[in-house]
């Protein structure tokens, strides 16, 4: 039994429980149920309340004392009986079922809509005659003081079949292109049926007319998806509830065109059934993704139930607490809710169960099996093991026996549990050991530099607007400042790669922004004792802003900077980063090499010596003479260093006439325009240092034209013969 509390509101779970593997035999199921202990304190309320494969509709019996189900695979149905708490009997059929009707109270008569366009009447003996209708149906439902079967489907028509007589009759005539579902009141008799167009239009049997039409559809402007009728449930005489394919259950009053209540499952997805609750004024509204408990005059959410697969369908029982589940799973669930009233007859014993009962975990993984995945499988050294009786194939891994799992996982890692012991012992002592100095810091102990920036961004978003995200107070992204298994590695080659673009605070700007975040704190304290106007202008100070002349402000102008010189900077930084990461590849690269040639290399190395050992004596000579050319070349070199930054120094100061003077003065030109002293007019070119690669250009270039002069021969050389025709 699983407990769900939702609003302080206790949903029971009575089919939670340990699930066993499918491929295991009766017998080894039974024996694996009795050695867990969670499997005998298990509630099993209906002994196998669950189908083959896929349950498709579920219904209680009017007299409540039977619960009707239909699934597949085979297609079937299985009537349960509460007062033994056990199976009655089983049927199967040649095609699935797609709704179906008890036509009396109790399991005796029963109707069967199936999907290949046949209905079946069965009695308490088995099938009593079997029939075929002209269109693929939908929904159907009985209407006793008639006698007529009305049937919905693929088809304006609503087809009357009258069991009494045994025969159709005319049917009736709708606007619509196809019908989705239908239901009848069960006071005053009405049919009301749901197109695909989104109208609801009622028909009175005694009249065989149409008495009245609903638009919902123009209730519901700008939805995605059409909203057709998808579910109706009558309330009672006056009220009844619409479920649409958008997702949302309008509740009306047949007495006005305006929705009572429009409440949005917000899911995308149709509402497939509807039930109310009417002595809690609660409405139960279903769709593939959860169903929900919700106020009918507020539309308030009361509880909600998630699924982990689709739901198909639900029942609930008058007057109790109690209802039915069918989903796309092998298990029927059943669930019970004490706050929408009391436990069933048949089962009054949940009422002292549920006060002692906690909240108990339910895994959804075997106790006894281990799910892996290939590449799980390949490091424990298992992948032999594939296609024996040891390894189960799942979805993308296999379920392994847990013992074997284990005895595999000491054996490739025989230190984890030491690993995990000390780091437990560790975590021990330092929550323990505080130290005497306790230094208050808003800061967290794993990665604080992404804490500042954090806080940096945080205040320039408060001061643009008032309100921002605090991504340090989010619940979601607690562990990243928490647990040290997510601190930033900064060794990776991906954040090698990254710094540069993510980089936004340099180590120059972590004091700053220290110094930001505490003087913030302080003035946060003092925020109370100052006016309004004196915070504004704090907080501009705080971070470096400077108040204009018109009001406005701007940073100080030691902390602009041209785009320019940024985007210059981030190339370099780009540059520098990639060529350290080429050059630490391949120095892991030469690394592997040389132990994977390590054998290779003492042979090599053998050889060599004897070799070495011989031209020792030339190469001291040798080196002696480099190295002392070297040092010459170092301190020359120095030297032309220093006179060159000395020189650049001097050149900066002057002006820049007498500097384009010192450059090329026959270059620079001054011209006086017009009398007065002050029109002057300078043009000036300033010769560019050519580089070594155009030199060499240049070099090569006139040695090519050289050597063109030398191979061509002069035209003067050349003469015409005068050639006579006759």
């Amino acid at each position: 039994m699983f407990v769900n509390e939702v609003n302080d509101i206790k949903i029971y779970n009575l089919s939670a429980g340990k699930s066993v593997p499918e491929w295991l035999t009766d017998r080894r199921k039974r024996s694996q149920l009795m050695k867990k202990v969670d499997s005998r304190r298990q509630i099993e309320l209906i002994q196998d309340f669950d189908m083959p494969g896929v349950c498709t509709t579920i219904r209680m019996s009017p007299d409540q004392q039977y619960i009707l189900a239909t699934g597949t695979y085979k297609p079937r149905v299985k009537c349960y009986e509460v007062s033994n708490l056990s199976i009655k009997f089983e049927r199967c059929f040649d095609s699935e079922v797609t709704t179906f009707e008890p036509i009396s109270d109790d399991y005796s008569k029963l109707i069967f809509l199936q999907c290949d366009r046949f209905v079946e009447i069965h009695c308490a003996s088995g099938r009593h005659y079997r029939l075929r209708i002209p269109r693929f149906g939908r929904d159907m439902k009985y209407h006793k003081p008639s006698c007529d079967l009305f049937i919905v489907g693929t088809t304006r028509d609503i087809y009357r079949l009258n069991l009494e007589r045994g025969q159709f009759l005319q049917p009736y005539e709708t606007d619509a292109s196809c019908i989705n579902t239908c239901d009848i009141n069960p006071e005053h008799q009405l049919l009301v049926v749901g197109s695909k167009e989104g109208i609801v239009e009622a028909w009175d049997s005694r009249t065989k007319t149409c008495v009245g039409k609903l638009d919902v559809a123009i209730k519901l402007p700008g939805t995605k998806s059409f909203p057709s009728i998808s579910a109706i449930k009558n309330k009672n005489g006056l009220q009844m509830g619409v479920g649409t394919a958008s997702g949302h259950v309008l509740l009306y009053d047949i007495r006005s065109r305006e929705p009572l209540l429009v409440k949005d499952h917000l899911n995308k997805v149709a509402v497939k059934r509807i039930a109310f609750n009417p002595n809690h004024h609660t409405v139960y509204s279903m769709d593939d993704a959860m169903l929900k408990l919700w106020d009918e005059n507020t539309g308030k959410q009361v509880a909600y139930i998630e699924s982990t697969t689709s739901f198909n369908d639900f029942c609930t029982i008058p007057e109790t607490g109690m209802f039915f589940l069918a989903q796309e799973d092998i298990k029927m669930l059943t669930y019970y809710v004490p706050s929408m009233g009391p436990a069933p007859r048949w089962c009054s014993f949940l009422d002292n169960l549920t006060e002692e009962i906690e909240s108990e975990v339910v895994e959804n993984m075997y106790d006894d099996y281990q799910f892996v995945t290939q590449k799980e499988l390949e490091e424990l050294g298992l992948e032999h093991l594939i296609g024996s009786n040891l390894l189960k194939g799942y979805m993308h891994g296999y379920f392994v026996d847990v013992r074997l799992y284990n005895k595999a996982k000491a054996v490739a890692d025989p230190f984890a549990f030491e690993r995990f012991r000390k780091e437990k012992i560790r975590k021990e002592i330092e929550s323990e050991r505080k130290s005497r100095l306790q230094i208050k810091t808003n800061l967290p102990k794993v990665n604080q530099e992404l804490a500042l920036k954090l806080m940096d961004e945080q205040s320039n978003i408060t001061k643009a607007s008032s309100k921002g995200p605090n991504l340090l107070a989010d619940t979601r992204f607690k562990a990243m400042f928490e647990n040290p298994e997510f601190a930033i590695n900064k060794g990776a080659e991906e954040y090698k790669l990254l710094v540069p673009v993510l980089n936004r605070l340099d180590k120059s700007k972590l004091k700053e922004v220290k110094r930001h975040v505490e003087v913030a704190r302080v003035n946060e304290l003092h925020a109370e004792e100052e006016k309004p106007h004196e915070e504004s202008d704090n907080d501009e100070d705080l971070f470096g802003f400077e108040k204009s002349d018109d009001g406005s402000s701007a940073k100080s102008d030691g902390e602009e900077s041209t785009d320019d010189e940024g985007i210059r900077d981030f190339a370099k930084e780009m540059k520098k980063a990639y060529k350290n990461v080429k050059r630490q590849r391949e120095a892991d690269e030469n690394e592997a090499d040389n132990d994977h040639k390590g054998g290779e290399g003492v042979k090599i190395e053998h050889e060599q010596s004897t070799q070495e050992s011989n031209n020792q004596g030339s190469t001291k000579s040798i080196n002696k003479q480099n190295n002392g050319s070297r040092n010459i070349k170092m301190t020359a070199l120095e030297d032309n260093n220093f006179k060159l930054s000395e020189m650049r120094g001097k050149i900066m100061k002057i002006s820049l006439k007498d500097r384009v003077r010192f450059n090329d003065v026959a270059s620079a030109n001054v011209t006086t325009i017009g009398r007065s002293l002050g029109n002057r007019q300078m043009t000036f070119d300033l010769k560019k240092k050519s580089s070594k690669d155009e030199k060499k250009r240049e070099y090569l270039m006139k040695k090519h034209r050289e050597e063109r002069k030398k191979i061509i021969r002069p035209i003067n050389a050349l003469r015409l013969k005068k050639v006579n025709f006759k």
